[in-house]
């Protein structure tokens, strides 16, 4: 009795040895698929007065589909590839419109537009295409709800291969499915949260001005200021080059020009400088506002005029100074004359656009109106020649290093330090070149290309940067290099946008097999080892005891009295 449980306890070993086999091999067939992981950036999640914007999903399991798929295919859950340089926009366009079901959107950026790819001027014509795509493409995605995970990333050999696959499937008709396999796209990643209490950071420096002996009076202020924040469809990558790294690169090195002459008391001008970096510049200049309003009403009236600049690195040969007050107004007659002078000594024109404010509007179309709405005289000199809408033209996907032109931005800087220094030191109307090329107060392009390189590589939505980032701390050290009194104020951004967080991810790229073809494997393998589990038992132990591992054991009767 004991020998016949001994033999039935090995052959359930051996049954118990089969079946973990067959488990291993049904796992290696999951864990065989090649996969892929790539670096992906979400659409951009954010509410303004509790209106919800953008893409309310963040995870992601799905297969993968093209363009090429067939009319009146079901693509609820189906993640549809969509290289921006092959972008249907109609497409893009009905879908968000009319809010059809989809499992996600995957845009494939080239690969010029990644952030640690420098400028150049190779494929301008592709450049040229894609620009006006995505401009499109922005403005529809930015302003409109979308109930599903969108995602943006770059293109590479290995996402090229998986597409190229993806199309042969959907254009002979059999779209990635549980049953014809193809590819899954998985994002594991938490559902957003909002970003609590999101701060923004004002840094200001000041260049002090000489006093005339026995002079008791308050010098008067120009005030150069300059929004350094963005946004854009991905926060991961919205760097505003342009707008609005070229201000604020064109004011660090203004202050490094007034620095030199200022360090120098027989050179020092009878004006203060005051120099801020603003942020919120995207939600209606909210930085610039508290700001200001932090500033005691003596400093505000000596304050003769603002130039605030915005998006001065990629122009023809015109730009622009945006007024509130009448051009009539003596003060705007001096800055526009001032401006114009300098610019055709450059080479180029100034024009003056007019736009009254409109108090009760709480919408800011330039930093400079909320110098107006406190009676600060004051303009802002840009490329653009007018104002754009809100959230539009703050550093999207399009506004990278690629779109700068260096030559314009140098003449975009020389412009406003020469025409500064000709206010302060009385020489309007003169030709007189203060800071002439190849002098020491030349402007330096090897100081402006390394900090448009570094601000083209650093994101900067507000909400996502703290308040003693590395980058909020590079900005205050270099203010402070170039002037005094070097303050930092932190507020909190207006209630009104609300943002959500998870701004990048990994896409994990999974080839799987169809459902048909892992039945298929597994009943070959199940009756593999079946056969050769009959055999062992037969050659080892006898076609009895095999029998008997399939009989019904004797029923028990139990005897009562």
């Amino acid at each position: 009795m004991a020998h016949r449980k001994a033999r039935e306890r090995d052959m359930l070993d051996s049954v118990y040895s089969m079946l973990a086999l067959v488990f291993i091999l049904v796992a290696c067939v999951e864990l065989c698929d090649a996969a892929t992981v790539v670096d992906v950036y979400r659409l951009i999640q954010y509410d303004i007065s509790g209106v919800p914007f953008g893409s309310r999903l963040a995870s992601l399991n799905h297969h993968a589909g093209s363009l090429h798929f067939s009319p009146g295919a079901d693509l609820s859950r189906t993640v549809v590839m969509i290289p921006v340089r092959e972008l249907n926009i109609s497409f893009v366009t009905e879908y968000v419109s009319r809010k059809h079901p989809l499992g996600g959107m995957l845009f494939l950026l080239p690969e010029i537009f990644r952030l640690e790819n420098g400028g150049g001027g190779k494929d301008v014509r592709e450049k040229e295409v894609v620009k006006n795509v995505l401009l499109e493409l922005e403005k529809l995605l930015v302003h409109a709800k979308l109930p599903y995970p969108v995602y943006f990333a770059f293109e590479n050999d290995e996402i090229d291969a998986v597409l190229d696959d993806v199309k042969k499937n959907d254009a002979t008709g059999q779209p990635a499915t549980a049953t014809t396999g193809g590819y899954k796209l998985v994002i594991p990643i938490a559902e957003p949260k909002k970003v609590a209490s999101p701060t923004i950071t004002n840094i200001q420096g000041w260049l002090q001005g000489l006093k005339a002996d026995g002079d008791a009076n308050q010098l008067p202020t120009i005030a150069i200021v300059a929004s350094y924040d963005t946004f854009g469809a991905a926060p991961a990558l919205s760097v505003g080059s342009d707008s609005n790294g070229s201000g604020v690169v064109a004011l660090l090195e203004v202050a490094r020009l007034f620095s030199l002459l200022y360090s120098n008391p027989k050179t020092r001008g009878r004006y203060n400088i005051l120099f801020g970096l603003t942020s919120g510049g995207p939600y209606n200049y909210n930085g610039t506002h508290k700001w200001l309003r932090s500033f005691d009403q003596r400093l505000r009236e000596s304050i003769d005029y603002a130039i605030c600049l915005n998006s001065v690195g990629s122009w023809n040969n015109e730009l622009w100074i945006h007024v509130s007050k009448p051009p009539e107004n003596a003060y705007i007659k001096q800055i526009f004359e001032g401006f114009t002078n300098v610019a055709e000594e450059l080479g180029f024109k100034v024009g003056l656009k007019h736009k009254k404010i409109n108090i009760s509007n709480p919408r800011v179309a330039w930093e400079h109106e909320q110098f107006s709405r406190l009676r600060v005289t004051a303009a802002t000199l840009s490329e653009l020649s007018a104002a754009p809408e809100l959230l539009e033209s703050t550093g999207g996907l399009l506004d990278s290093r690629h779109f700068v032109d260096e030559t314009s931005f140098i003449r975009s800087v020389q412009l406003v330090a020469e025409s500064l220094a000709r206010h302060i030191y009385g020489y309007q109307g003169k030709n007189i070149q203060i800071f002439a090329d190849n002098s020491s107060l030349a402007v330096n392009p090897s100081y402006i290309r390394s900090w448009l390189d570094l601000l083209s590589q650093t994101p900067r939505v507000a909400p996502f940067i703290s308040k003693n980032d590395p980058f909020i701390m590079a900005l205050k050290k270099e203010l402070a290099d170039h002037t005094d009194e070097v303050i930092m104020q932190h507020e909190v951004l207006d209630g009104m946008f609300t943002f959500y967080d998870s701004t990048k991810a990994s896409l994990n790229i999974y080839q799987v097999a169809s459902v048909t073809f892992d039945l298929l494997l597994l009943l070959v393998l199940g009756s593999y080892l079946i056969v050769l589990f009959s055999f062992l038992v037969i050659t080892t132990r006898g076609l009895d005891d095999l029998i008997s591992l399939f009989r019904r054991p004797p029923s028990r009767k139990v005897k009562t009295a």
